[in-house]
């Protein structure tokens, strides 16, 4: 999935697959998570978030079905 570059001092990468609904993460200890069910309208909110971590823990954290994949 491509990612795009983000400024935060916990994500590194952001990207979102429309036809799966699969949102990635990568962090910035390199570890890279998925997302799934994850909402386009939430996505766009994410990717427009001032704090980005902050969106992180307060409406995707423990909030979706998740899977490390790398």
């Amino acid at each position: 999935m491509e990612r795009q570059f983000v400024e935060s001092s916990m994500i590194k990468s952001i990207g979102y697959d429309a036809q799966s609904s699969t949102l990635e993460i990568e962090f910035n200890s390199g570890e890279v998570w998925q997302y799934f069910d994850f909402p386009e309208s939430l996505w766009y909110e994410f990717e427009n978030s001032e704090s980005k971590g902050k969106f992180f823990h307060r409406e995707i954290k423990n909030q979706y079905s998740e899977s490390r994949v790398g």
